[in-house]
């Protein structure tokens, strides 16, 4: 008789890719729990395999809704990482600056994060919100922007996911 095995979708930290997962048996998962699914076995404590890398489309619907607050919890963690994104973002072409690809941010917040880090890099990412008033929520900002790379994998300009 046909069975069906549980699964558990996954966002990886780094290039923010998505993976269906198989648990292991009697593995309770919550979402945004953070496990293994690498080469270690002895490393791997809720996993049993990686069935397969999946695109957002495939996301079921409670999935696809709470995938913003885990991407949130990403960002948060790893801090220092879209830090550096705000301290070195370069101009794409003459008119268009990768700052723009974040969704809220116009050109005004843009020229006015671009001015104030050439007084000096930005420490942390409250900083940015003392230093440039027009930049609030810069987090959510970021995570629309993975969310929409996600959503659209033939996205022209992808700063945060990997292909």
């Amino acid at each position: 008789m046909f069975k069906r095995e549980p699964v558990a979708y996954a966002i990886g930290e780094d290039q923010f890719k998505l993976f269906e997962l198989v648990p292991k048996e009697g593995v309770p998962l919550a979402p945004g729990d953070k496990v293994y699914i690498g080469k270690d076995l002895e490393l791997r404590q809720e996993i049993l395999h990686v069935k397969k890398r999946i695109s957002y489309n495939e996301l079921t619907n409670a999935a696809q809704s709470e995938l913003p607050f885990v991407i949130m919890q990403v960002i948060k963690a790893h801090e220092e990482r879209f830090l550096k994104f705000f301290n070195e973002s370069q101009p794409i072409t003459s008119r268009f600056h990768m700052l723009e690809l974040l969704p809220g941010l116009g050109k005004k917040t843009m020229w006015a994060l671009v001015e104030e880090r050439k007084k000096g890099p930005f420490r942390d990412i409250a900083e940015i919100t003392q230093r440039v008033p027009l930049a609030h929520q810069i987090e959510k900002h970021v995570a629309q922007r993975i969310e929409e790379e996600l959503r659209n994998p033939d996205e022209k300009y992808r700063i945060f996911v990997a292909r």
